[in-house]
């Protein structure tokens, strides 16, 4: 009997709960039309590999005009310092040179050169009459964040490495109010399985919207971010059969609006290009960088202090 009026009392609540009085609980219906519909593009874990390695391969070497702002600090150090935006012209090619050189706006006065070969970075800062020289494994040596941008922090966002054979992959749907995504994580082997890298795809276009890096034990070394994407001409990607990622005339797709975010360096950099050249052939020399004549040099990571060319010079003798 308990049993049978216990069904009983449940029945009739489900029943005011779907129908109320005589009425339904629907409080409000909007319908979106057909074009506003947001679109949710399906692929596999294999034809995102395939989408991801075409972008990758695709790109060699580049050549932009960009627009770039950092923006140093965050409400966890509890200071945030924003920049002026400068102009940048940057050069990149595979394995990992990459130069980069910033003027201020109107005057047109360099504010900083840097370049890095992958092993070796060097940073020219003529209003401070300093060249910083030092090794890309370096971690954080500055507690001021801008002191700790790299030439090399940049390279991920431009020259993407590729996904190996090899290398275990793991794919997954994420979904929330900002759109659908599918996430591909790549990890890392060794004696324990950790995350080297996530890459996130937006499924209303199948584009590369996000790059997570990762270092051992799970630290995030970077978050890009990517949108706008727009076609550039390649010349050294026209194929008959073009990869994922690659227009059959030869041209690839490349984000123009880049957000790069180190946390544990403690900055931002905001990235517009405004101008892009892909694969053309950039001279070895001008990825060279030396040390401006009367500057005072600067060995990053090293307990020695900085030199003055003169005076070092004195003391050899």
């Amino acid at each position: 009997m308990r049993l049978q009026t216990w069904a009983c009392t449940a029945a009739a609540t489900l029943a005011a709960i779907s129908g109320g009085c005589g009425g339904h609980v629907i409080t409000k219906s909007t319908v979106t039309a057909g074009a506003a519909r947001p679109v949710a593009k399906d692929a596999t874990r294999e034809e995102l590999i395939d989408r991801y390695n075409g972008v990758a391969r695709a790109v060699q070497s580049l050549n932009a005009t960009v627009e770039l702002k950092p923006t140093a600090g965050s409400k966890y150090s509890g200071l945030i310092q924003e920049y002026h935006e400068v102009k940048a012209f940057l050069l990149a090619e595979r394995p990992e040179n990459i130069r980069v050189i910033g003027q201020v706006p109107v005057i047109g006065k360099t504010a900083f050169d840097m370049a890095s070969d992958g092993e070796t970075f060097r940073v020219s800062i003529p209003s401070k009459n300093k060249f910083l020289v030092g090794q890309v494994a370096a971690a954080r040596v500055s507690d001021k964040p801008i002191e700790n941008l790299r030439p090399q922090h940049m390279l991920g966002a431009f020259l993407w490495p590729e996904i190996r054979r090899e290398e275990e992959v793991l794919f997954e749907e994420f979904n929330d109010e900002a759109g659908r995504f599918y996430v591909l994580t790549v990890l890392r082997g060794g004696y324990h399985t950790e995350i080297l890298r996530k890459i996130w795809f937006d499924r209303a276009d199948l584009q590369v919207s996000q790059l997570e890096d990762f270092a051992p034990h799970g630290v995030l070394l970077s978050d890009i971010h990517f949108s706008d994407w727009r076609a550039v001409d390649a010349s050294a990607t026209s194929s008959s059969s073009s990869p994922a990622g690659v227009a059959s005339n030869g041209a690839t797709e490349f984000a123009h609006t880049i957000a790069i975010d180190r946390p544990h360096d403690d900055y931002k950099l905001d990235l517009q290009i405004n101008k892009i050249t892909l694969n053309d052939p950039i001279p070895a020399s001008k990825f060279q960088l030396e040390q401006p004549a009367g500057s005072e040099l600067v060995h990053v990571g090293e307990d020695s202090q900085p030199q003055n060319p003169a005076a070092a010079k004195d003391h050899q003798r």
